[in-house]
Order: C-alpha cells, then structure tokens, then sequence
C-alpha cells in the first residue's frame, strides 16, 4: 500500500477510535473526508483502476455492514467507518481488515464483559442471539439488550475494534506477500 494511503488509514481510523471511547460515535465529517480522500488518493496513484479499486471497496463495506446496521447490531458511524476504509484499502485488503476487526472486537467484548463481571450472561446471550439469527429474526425486536440503540445493551466502541483491525491489517499485509 503507497505511503499516502497507510498514512490516511492510520489517521482516520486512530481519530475514530478517540472519538468513539470519548463520545461513542463516529463523526460524519470524519467518514466523509475519508471515503473521499480514499476515492481521491487511489484514483490519482492508480488511475480508473484506483477509483474501481476504492468504489469496490466502499461498496463491499457497506453491503457487509448495512444489514448489521439493520439488525441494530452495529451503529451507523461504524459502518461508514468501513466504507471509508473500504475507499482507501479496496476490496480484498477490507476483507483482511473486516477479519480483524471482527476478532478485534470479539476480544474487546470478552474483556469488557469479565471487567463489567457479566462473562457469563454475555455468554448466555451469544448463544440467544444466535438462536434468533438461524430462525431469521432480528434479535433487537425478542431482546432489548441486542439494541444498540438501548441503554440496556453492552455496547461497546467499536471504532477501537475497526482500528486494531486497520492496524493489524497494515502490521500483517507484508507478511501476506
């Protein structure tokens, strides 16, 4: 990955991470700038191939995490997140990306859990959220508490989780080679 984007990856998604611990969400401004500076920098280092590779990776993030939106298990910053990281990486690197920050936040919502003493009834509802989902219900509509839109959820700053999984990512491409 060219210098420019590392550096604009590292940036978002470090200033994401301190707006979402401080404030628990994602400003707009943030993710724009992002998904344009993603769009910008590949189209002017890559040529028509730089835009395709950047819209690709924009629209895999948001046909990904949209329906996590819909599901209300994930906030609408964060999703934009990933499609401004989506811009930048493109397709197959968010794919690396996605990965681990999907075992990023697994982590963070273990050590939240044990630090909040509730392991055990976090285990409990892993296992009902995944009863809902094979039955093919949203499971905020059975349970409050899988809304993150509820204060009774255990929501967790996801845009710490998406910047581990930027960092690792940018930490494990060359080892990909």
């Amino acid at each position: 990955m060219p210098l420019a984007l590392t550096v604009v990856l590292i940036v978002l998604v470090l200033t994401a991470a301190i707006y979402d611990f401080c404030c628990r969400r994602i400003p707009n401004w943030l993710n724009l700038a992002g998904i344009l500076l993603g769009v910008a920098l590949n189209t002017i280092l890559f040529a028509l191939h730089g835009f395709m590779l950047a819209t690709l990776g924009l629209l895999l993030a948001l046909a990904l995490y949209i329906p996590l939106y819909l599901l209300r298990a994930m906030g609408a910053g964060d999703v934009k997140l990933m499609a401004a990281i989506g811009s930048l990486v493109g397709p197959q690197n968010w794919i690396v990306v996605f990965l681990c920050s999907a075992l990023a936040g697994g982590v963070l919502a273990v050590a939240v859990a044990i630090n909040k003493g509730r392991l055990q009834p976090t285990l409990v509802s892993v296992t009902l959220l995944a009863g809902e989902l094979i039955q093919l219900r949203r499971p905020a509509d059975q349970y409050e508490t899988f809304d993150v839109r509820s204060s009774r959820s255990m929501r967790l700053p996801h845009g710490l989780a998406i910047a581990a999984g930027s960092l690792a990512f940018l930490v494990l491409k060359p080892l990909m080679h």
